[in-house]
């Protein structure tokens, strides 16, 4: 099979890379600077092993690829903002021998969330959808880096919105030989929420910094209860804490890669990047949309979600609100939809 990495940031980038390493065929999909700096000097993977620079195709769109190829995968890795126009795009490609990518082509959403998965099964018939754990970095042009060893991550992939079969237990087989850890589930949306509970800390990240002391971390303590109570009272399921520890143990541990700081999450990368577009509409407002929807209050998934956006289009620095702003901020939200 060939892959094609529609996204070749953090994630596409590091496992389009990998996949390149173990003998597949990769094309890069990408944008602006990075699409210069990956056409003109590769890819230049930085992963616990060392080094590498790989000389793949990159293209833009699926025109400059002429009739997608019956055996390609295309591998959705943009942040699910960008998700609609990727699917307009890739969505009616030419397949040999007929029909389109929408017909034909396994559509597997590598993303943040859960809507990227639903917004593809509007076009496409064979859609499936990742848990992606996978910590990588993305801020400079042409260049990526993933600091996990013995694994570069873990990717629970199934047929969306349930099941497997024989396309999703290939396309693991090859991760597999990739550095990846890839189990085959047949419900694969119960490992995205809970990996969405977690990431609804990336935008208090992308705000204030790291969660990693006693305040931060009380906070995002507050803004996962949220979320929990908010999938609970929707009859959403997602696997424990217990379970995610099972089966990560010590296979994704983290290393210090020489000269390369390890830098923040997705959200943060994106404000470091001076993107102008963040995520937190499809994690925290996942929440604050279900909240609504379940009679459930969510005040601080929504003032994350507003400043994040805040920073995103006013291209703010990452982490410059002080701690204790945000906290009283948060105060204040709780404290407004408890007023009689």
């Amino acid at each position: 099979m060939r892959y094609i990495m529609i996204g070749a940031g953090a994630i596409g980038g590091t496992v389009g890379g990998r996949l390149a390493e173990s003998g597949q065929e990769v094309v890069l999909v990408a944008r602006g600077a990075h699409r210069t700096a990956l056409a003109e000097g590769g890819l230049r993977l930085r992963v616990a092993q060392g080094e590498a620079t790989h000389r793949l195709p990159v293209v833009e769109g699926p025109d400059e690829l002429g009739a997608l190829r019956a055996d390609d995968v295309l591998l959705l890795a943009v942040k699910t903002q960008d998700t609609e126009a990727a699917l307009r795009v890739w969505g009616p490609a030419p397949v040999e021998g007929g029909g389109t990518a929408a017909e034909r082509l396994p559509l597997v959403c590598a993303q943040n969330g859960v809507e990227s998965p639903r917004l593809a099964l509007r076009r496409f018939r064979h859609v499936y959808g990742v848990c992606v754990w996978l910590p990588a970095t993305h801020v400079e042009p042409g260049a990526v880096s993933a600091a996990g060893t013995p694994l570069t991550g873990i990717l629970h992939l199934g047929r969306y919105p349930h099941g497997t079969d024989d396309t999703v237990r290939r396309i693991a087989a090859d991760l597999e030989k990739a550095y990846f850890e890839a189990p085959v589930v047949p419900d694969v949306s119960r490992w995205q929420y809970a990996k969405l509970l977690a990431n609804l800390g990336n935008a208090l990240e992308a705000v204030s910094g790291p969660a990693d002391g006693p305040e931060a971390e009380a906070l995002f303590a507050r803004v996962r209860a949220e979320g929990e109570s908010v999938l609970r009272a929707a009859g959403i399921v997602w696997v424990d804490a217990e379970e995610q520890r099972a089966v990560r143990g010590d296979k994704v541990t983290l290393v210090p890669l020489d000269g390369i700081p390890r830098g923040g999450g997705s959200s943060w990368q994106s404000l470091s990047r001076g993107a102008g577009t963040i995520e937190a509409d499809h994690l925290n407002g996942e929440i604050a949309l279900l909240g609504r929807l379940h009679g459930v209050p969510t005040p601080l998934n929504e003032l994350l979600q507003r400043l994040a956006n805040e920073f995103a289009r006013e291209r703010r620095a990452p982490g410059s609100l002080p701690l204790p702003e945000l906290t009283r901020l948060a105060d204040e939200a709780v404290a407004f939809v408890q007023e009689p």
